[in-house]
């Protein structure tokens, strides 16, 4: 069964059981007042007529005895509403109307008991029916509603008075009323019908709706976006379509960069190891037919050895970041004095400045920079960074600065150079495997992998340490790396 059908009937079968209830209660509650106030106007009758027959003459003191006339006469008066009297006596005989010749009729004993103690009866006469409730008229075919009053004079019993109404009247008012209930029903039940299909409706098209961008979604379309009005479950559950559609498309972006990435970098990779691997063949069949001049050897033989040391290099990078990034590594935390490792790199990368025609400058304090961190990973992390400037920067000035910042507990280290620097978007994709914010500048001595920074990222992050970049075009780059002291990693405060 769809599920437009499924929300009618449930709406219907709510309305039925809700319409139903109502209809029985408003029935009920109305046949009740009906008999309540018809017994109403009959005891009225009745009291109206004791009022009249136990009334005293004021100049005789003698109590009226009302005639069988007088009572016809009131029956007469109220014949629109089909009322009927009967009078008896205090021994329970009916004394009006007059009993067939030879026979005497009263009330049952059980009736008569309450009525002796002041007690109104209300009852309903059915056809056919005469027991302790005369038909007063003959007319056995008739049922009344009637009530049963005693009439007492200084406190003794001296009549009871029966008065009845033609009980069709009543049901004709009652049958009134429930028709038009039933009318009601009826119209309620065909106003149901249509407000239920069209909520429903308006329900499954919202999840229609749901469906259709589910399917664009498959289909790889990520510019689907369901409009929310945040009123109920529905309109949560479009919020986070929205959400898991912006996710995928972030990550089918991400996916897709990192496809090209990956295609780039075995582009790059494959480039940088043919050709150390065909200088080596080519050397080595040179070696092999005889064709090196002898004096040449020595020279063959180191760039043979050149070159498969940068193969190795290439391949330990690789592994060296996988360790890094799966945390496959322990690292060696201590307090050292970041002078002297500091000194030793900015003295073995002289020569590759001098060769870019570069000014490697380092400032740092006269005193112990104390620097909580792994000293061979530090050495690791700042070589790569200084490394990195002195292949971006030509003719330029790469200066490094270490200094201690107390309020944040930190040993701070920034690399600055005067390079070719970076456009925005190349900075947000600097510490990705692989990326290389200029491919076209290779210099083949070093940082050939694009492997360099992210292990620097990764292992800095390792340290629960900060990395940071600024970096503009043809204006030059500054890295910024905070190294935390011990219990302070996880208290870090972004500038």
């Amino acid at each position: 069964m769809k599920l437009i059908y499924q929300n009618m009937l449930s709406f219907l079968i709510v309305i039925l059981t809700t319409l139903g209830i109502i209809l029985y209660s408003v029935t009920s509650t109305s046949t009740t007042w009906e008999y309540n106030r018809t017994y109403q106007d009959l005891e009225g009758y009745a009291s109206n007529l004791e009022k009249i027959a136990l009334k005293t003459d004021p100049t005789t003191g003698r109590m009226h005895n009302i005639t069988g006339e007088n009572i016809q006469v009131v029956e007469q008066v109220l014949s629109n509403r089909n009322v009927q009297f009967a009078i008896f006596s205090p021994n329970n005989q009916q004394v009006y109307p007059a009993p067939p010749a030879g026979k005497q009729l009263g009330l049952k004993k059980s009736y008569w008991e309450k009525l002796k103690h002041g007690k109104t009866i209300r009852n309903i006469q059915s056809t056919g029916n005469t027991e302790g409730n005369p038909n007063l008229k003959g007319k056995s075919d008739i049922s009344y509603v009637y009530v049963l009053m005693p009439w007492f004079q200084n406190g003794k019993l001296v009549a009871v008075v029966w008065a009845g109404s033609d009980v069709s009247q009543l049901q004709t008012n009652i049958g009134q009323i429930n028709n038009r209930l039933y009318i009601a029903l009826l119209i309620s039940l065909l106003a149901a019908i249509i407000l239920s299909f069209l909520l429903s409706r308006y329900q499954v098209n919202r999840i229609n709706r749901l469906r259709s961008a589910t399917k664009k979604v498959a289909n790889n379309d990520f510019s689907v976006h369901i409009e929310s009005k945040n009123r109920d479950e529905l309109d949560d559950l479009a919020d986070d379509f929205n959400s898991m559609v912006k996710s995928l498309e972030a990550s089918d972006t991400e996916i897709k960069r990192q496809e090209q990435r990956r295609k780039e970098f075995m582009a790059d990779a494959s480039h940088e190891m043919r050709t150390p691997l065909t200088t080596i063949n080519g050397l080595l069949e040179g070696l092999a037919y005889d064709a090196i001049p002898e004096e040449s050897k020595g020279q063959s033989i180191e760039l043979m050895r050149n070159e498969t040391n940068r193969l190795i290099r290439l391949v330990n990078e690789n592994l060296d970041y996988e360790k890094i990034r799966t945390n496959q590594i322990t690292l060696a935390k201590r307090v050292f004095d970041a002078n002297t490792p500091l000194a030793d790199i900015v003295s073995q990368l002289q020569q590759k400045a001098e060769d870019s025609d570069d000014k490697l400058n380092l400032e740092t304090p006269e005193e112990h920079l104390n620097t909580f961190a792994d000293y061979d990973r530090f050495v690791q992390v700042m070589f790569n960074i200084i490394q990195n400037s002195i292949q971006f920067t030509d003719h330029g000035e790469i200066t490094v600065n270490g200094y201690r910042a107390e309020d944040r507990h930190a040993s701070v280290f920034k690399v600055q150079d005067t390079g070719v620097g970076m456009s925005e978007d190349q900075v947000k994709n600097i510490w990705d495997r692989y990326y290389k914010a200029d491919p076209s500048r290779k210099n083949r001595k070093y940082g050939e992998s694009g492997l360099g920074l992210s292990i620097v990222h990764q292992l800095v992050e390792n340290h629960g340490g900060e990395i940071k970049v600024k970096s503009k075009l043809d204006q030059g780059t500054t890295f910024t790396v905070l190294f935390f002291d011990e219990g302070y990693e996880h208290k870090v405060v972004h500038e």
